[in-house]
């Protein structure tokens, strides 16, 4: 182009994005860090993403491409070779008879763009897109197999293990021949699993073979087609490898943990190996600390998708000088991201706050976290008396099992500490039997406690193939609601794409049934009431049940009839 090109701060700075005195900074800073204008402006803070794609399109005369609405073409994208996609760091957008168009960050690499015009072939136009938009359609979108299959050469994860004083050594594994294809379908299996955001992988022996399963949000799915029986035993045998298990001992489960190294960051994951009629089953349960850094950077509240009325009843339960709050609900239902987010709103530097937990899975700004470690001694009502000697204003304990631990966090509570804790139980009311079944003195347990929430997730709606859907009288009528009510109302469901695996859901929001204790709920729990009495008190005192809390997330195009279905009971709206 032979016209003089404006300035990025020039543009930026008519575009409203950046104030003069902040491109003088910029410029100063970039001076000092000798990197580029934009990247400087971004780190700094001064500036989003999307906001320096859009001005550095307008600088070079191109198209912005929003990859928030964009919806990749399948075809287009397996006849580019996956590797050229991540290398050069772009996506193809579409093609024409002469030119192929792709999205790419920075358009001002003309010897990259001229590279990848010689290897395709073809003349190369560009659009400018948001690196780090950019960066997440790559590792989502590109399809984890094809990259895997192109790819495998050089990827390779590095096993890690840990000496007793929490050295990283990686093991040499002499016995194992790196391109084994076991090797190779167990590390294809553990990267493709991250891709898709999977929290275990489900590995099971049927007459038909082997089959594989990712758990994803919640919900398990095929991750490939059942392999050949015969592979049974050389993929177990190598997760025990990995995991310092016994490869002779078959007949009894086995628990074991590995780390692994993939791309400059360690991955915890835990195993647990079951005998079965066809061999021996595994479960590995993925703990990404880093990626569940990335997802709670910033928690609060607010994210977790619980409705506002409720938000505003917890919100002034947490700051109760003392007593107890419970959260309680299955495992995987999101109590302790919960407790995490309620703890990081509180805190201040005025106060202590201590947690015991087991294992920690996130590490919070200005908390004490203590693991617990039950073969050194270190279980919960042992942490949880020491911690008591530290002087804490605020207490978590990552669950209650036992009435040792359940009797000194109700002695906690009454002692002016604010405590925070999970147990399992279905709902509200179950929480109360568990504990008097623990041997609590009723009386202490009713004045300690200043609330209960039950919590479940439902997979919410994926964005990108969301579309309106319409059900009938029956289906109503067998989820217990009210046709006429419903029956204008729009809903909603996920045909399902490339972005949410199929599945038509991405991602997962909180419902929520909060009990708050009041003197009246606290006497007929003394008095033994029965649990329709109690259910009706506390309807009458605001609480929303779970299955009215699912409804409402329904009705606000959420999630979809048959989630609320599988997660809570039709059959009335105080169950659970």
């Amino acid at each position: 182009m032979n016209y003089e090109r404006r300035k990025i701060g020039e543009i930026l700075v008519g575009m409203g994005a950046l104030a003069p005195a902040e491109v003088k900074l910029v410029l100063e800073r970039q001076g000092q860090l000798g990197r580029r204008f934009g990247e400087v402006a971004v780190v700094e803070g001064l500036l989003k993403d999307e906001l320096f794609a859009q001005a550095l399109a307008e600088q070079f005369g191109l198209e912005y491409l929003a990859l928030e609405q964009f919806v990749p073409d399948p075809e287009l994208i397996d006849s580019i070779p996956a590797d050229l996609s991540l290398r050069f760091e772009f996506i193809p957008v579409r093609r024409s008879e002469e030119s192929l168009v792709i999205a790419i960050a920075d358009p001002t690499n003309v010897a990259a763009i001229d590279e990848l015009e010689m290897l395709l072939d073809t003349t190369v136009e560009c659009q400018v897109a948001s690196r780090s938009k950019l960066t997440v359609h790559l590792e989502r979108g590109q399809g984890a197999k094809q990259v895997l299959q192109e790819v495998s050469e050089d990827f390779k994860l590095q096993l890690v293990k840990e000496t007793d004083k929490g050295e990283e050594v990686l093991s040499i594994e002499k016995l194992t021949d790196d391109s084994s294809p076991i090797i190779r379908l167990i590390d294809s299996t553990l990267f493709d699993a991250l891709k898709k955001r999977a929290s275990d992988i489900h590995i099971e022996t049927s007459l038909d073979g082997v089959q594989i399963k990712y758990r994803v949000d919640g919900v398990l799915f095929r991750a490939t087609e059942p392999l050949d029986g015969r592979f049974q035993g050389p993929i177990i045998s190598r997760i025990k490898v990995m995991s310092d298990l016994d490869i002779s001992e078959r007949r009894i489960p086995q628990d074991g943990r590995f780390k692994v190294r993939m791309g400059g960051k360690s991955i915890d994951f835990r195993v647990s190996i079951m005998p079965s009629i066809f061999g021996e089953d595994a479960v590995i349960r993925i703990l990404d600390k880093e990626s569940i850094a990335k997802d709670l950077h910033g928690l609060t509240l607010n994210v977790l998708g619980i409705s506002e009325r409720e938000l505003i009843r917890f919100r002034r339960l947490i700051r109760e000088p003392y007593g107890m709050v419970l959260v309680t609900g299955p495992t995987g239902s999101g109590k302790t991201t919960t407790l995490y987010a309620a703890l990081t709103e509180i805190y201040n530097e005025e106060e202590k706050i201590i947690t015991i937990e087991d294992p920690v899975e996130y590490q919070l700004k200005g908390v004490v976290q203590i693991p617990v470690n039950e073969k050194k001694g270190l279980t919960f009502a042992r942490g949880l008396r020491s911690i008591l000697r530290h002087d804490p204003d605020k207490i978590m304990v990552g669950e209650i099992r036992d009435p040792e631990t359940a009797q000194i966090a109700v002695q906690s509570a009454l002692t002016g500490h604010l405590v925070f804790t999970t147990v399992h139980a279905n709902n509200v009311f179950d929480v109360l039997g568990r504990f008097l079944h623990m041997g609590i003195d009723a009386y202490n347990f009713v004045s300690c406690l200043n609330c209960v929430a039950a919590q479940r997730l439902v997979r919410k709606i994926c964005v990108h193939c969301k579309s309106p859907v319409s059900y009938s009288r029956e289906e109503f009528e067998e989820s217990g609601l009210n046709y006429e009510k419903l029956k204008d109302q729009v809903f909603y469901e996920g045909t399902g794409c490339r972005e949410c695996n199929g599945q038509g859901y991405h991602g997962r929001a909180a419902i929520f049934e909060l009990l708050q204790l009041n003197d009246h709920l606290r006497d007929m729990i003394i008095n033994k009431s029965s649990v329709s009495l109690l259910k009706e008190a506390a309807r009458q005192a605001g609480t929303l049940f779970l299955r009215d809390s699912a409804i409402e997330k329904l009705i606000a195009g959420t999630t979809t009839l048959a989630e609320i279905n599988r997660v809570t009971f039709a059959e009335n709206s105080g169950g659970s």
